[in-house]
């Protein structure tokens, strides 16, 4: 059996298979130029029994795998944009495991009229604003749930951009020359020790909005923190790019992953059981024995 497309539905597995629990993050959006908004982390899934997927939703079933079979991987690079102008961000890259896709996260809105709107995403980017007019927030992506919405953009005597959703929480509107906080993102301890990660990019005005927790680059062109999913803050000139995604894989340690060509990652030693595979770039197949 070779690769398996995202459209696909689960694969049943003949005589039972072994079970993968998994963390896809996908890359995160990056900043709005001029005083714009944060960048949305990427989309967050998580099948942890006890944690919580993005958005607020309760942990996924974790998959049945086949042994000595190809599945699909892909880790999703963060946004970026061109820079200067009032240019919105560029939305993040998905990651994927088999038929587990995460949406990237959405680009930011810039100081220009015409992309002062957040775009939609994993989590939503923030909005910017002109003397015209607040931009929105993007929406979150909910089929399935992955994170939460941008914030909004506000002028008053001069423009301040709304920050990122994250995967925890919604990023915070602007207030008056104050940029929008990032949104937080969540700890997950499915590699053994809990880290947070997918936090929202803040946004920029004459006092910037902090990036969220789990690797929101901060505005004044921060970048979120690569294989965090954390979106990119807001920058004058130069935007921060958003963070790489990543996907973490755990299963029993009776079990070894073979890392297949064009995949970047690392097994780590048996503990608790388990093993955990770390999935930090790359596009291509993976399969146990």
């Amino acid at each position: 059996m070779g690769y398996v497309s995202a459209s696909n539905t689960p694969t049943i597995v003949a005589g039972g298979g072994i079970t993968v629990d998994y963390l896809v993050i996908a890359g995160g959006g990056s900043g709005g130029s001029g005083r714009g908004g944060g960048g949305g982390a990427g989309g967050y899934r998580n099948s942890v029994s006890g944690e919580t997927t993005g958005g607020g939703g309760s942990a996924e079933t974790p998959l049945t795998i086949a042994l000595s079979t190809d599945y699909k991987v892909e880790v999703g690079a963060g946004g970026s944009t061109s820079g200067t102008g009032g240019t919105r961000g560029g939305r993040g890259n998905f990651s994927q495991f088999h038929y587990i896709v995460s949406t990237g996260g959405g680009g930011a809105g810039g100081e220009q009229s015409g992309v002062r709107d957040g775009l939609s995403g994993g989590s939503g980017g923030g909005g910017s604003s002109t003397s015209g007019g607040n931009g929105t927030g993007g929406a979150a992506t909910t089929v399935p749930v992955q994170g939460y919405a941008g914030g909004n953009g506000l002028y008053t005597s001069d423009n301040a951009g709304g920050g990122g959703g994250g995967a925890g929480a919604v990023g915070a509107n602007a207030t008056s020359l104050t940029g929008g906080a990032g949104g937080n993102g969540l700890s997950s301890s499915i590699t053994g020790s809990a880290v947070t990660r997918g936090g929202g990019g803040g946004g920029q005005s004459s006092t910037n909005g902090a990036g969220g927790s789990g690797g929101g680059g901060g505005g004044g062109g921060n970048a979120g923190t690569a294989n965090t999913g954390g979106g990119g803050g807001a920058g004058s000139t130069t935007p921060g790019s958003g963070g790489s995604g990543v996907v973490i894989l755990r299963y029993a340690d009776s079990f070894t992953i073979t890392f297949g060509a064009g995949v970047t990652g690392t097994e780590s030693s048996a503990s608790g059981g388990y093993k955990r595979a770390t999935i930090t770039a790359g596009s291509g197949n993976v399969s146990w024995a």
